[in-house]
């Protein structure tokens, strides 16, 4: 996918658009707002990656004006201004997802991935299926290898979410915005209380774990190799 970095930061640039690079997309660069603008306005983007704090033109007021021409162009705020009321700025400012410096390079790809795939939705499915463990959303059922599994409502959310993202880094910053809907860290274990939870009902008593820890990142539900 096509990437534009608007970032005056050229060290933090040059790190991500290198990582980008890397991870197989094309990715330009500008450096202060006005630049950034132009580029975007000429079009092709797929995600627009955007620092607030920007020379010439903030990266509130770029946005602000992508969105009164009309454009969509999903955009994820990254910037040191992490707040509850900074991020609800970015928000209302036309941006769709917004990640809090520092940041986890993993993370960054997950959520541009994500941001792309919901620009581009396709039918929800309703039966989920990650090697013999299955979930079917309409009736709320969860089965591994034909023996069903009661999970509390919460571990559901949070299977559902792993299973619909099965084979991907499933960050813990995604699993406190879409399962427990904060868009703050309550500093506390509560994920890895419900993550040991959920690892013992689905994996314990059977052959192969599909639940992972990915130390330092985050989780992902995947079926052996």
């Amino acid at each position: 996918m096509r990437i534009l970095v608007i970032e005056d930061d050229q060290e933090a640039a040059r790190y991500m658009v290198k990582g980008l690079k890397e991870s197989g997309h094309v990715a330009d660069h500008a450096a202060d707002g006005e630049d950034g603008l132009a580029l975007a306005e000429g079009g092709g983007y797929d995600v627009l990656v955007v620092d607030r704090m920007l020379p010439k033109l903030d990266g509130l007021s770029l946005v602000g004006r992508l969105r009164a021409d009309g454009d969509d162009v999903p955009v994820l705020f990254l910037s040191a201004l992490g707040d509850v009321d900074d991020r609800v700025k970015g928000l209302k400012a036309g941006g769709d997802d917004y990640l809090v410096k520092p940041y986890a390079f993993v993370e960054l790809l997950a959520r541009i991935d994500a941001l792309v795939r919901r620009r581009s939705p396709e039918e929800v499915a309703t039966n989920l299926k990650v090697a013999d463990l299955e979930l079917d959303v309409l009736a709320r059922r969860v089965t591994r290898s034909g023996t069903e599994i009661i999970l509390q409502p919460r571990e559901y959310g949070l299977l559902e979410y792993l299973m619909r993202h099965a084979g991907q880094l499933v960050t813990r910053t995604m699993l406190l915005e879409n399962v427990w809907d904060y868009h703050f860290d309550p500093q506390t274990n509560v994920i890895d209380v419900h993550i040991s939870r959920l690892r013992a009902k689905i994996d314990k008593g059977f052959e192969t774990p599909l639940l992972h820890t990915i130390r330092g990142s985050g989780y992902s539900l995947r079926a052996p190799d």
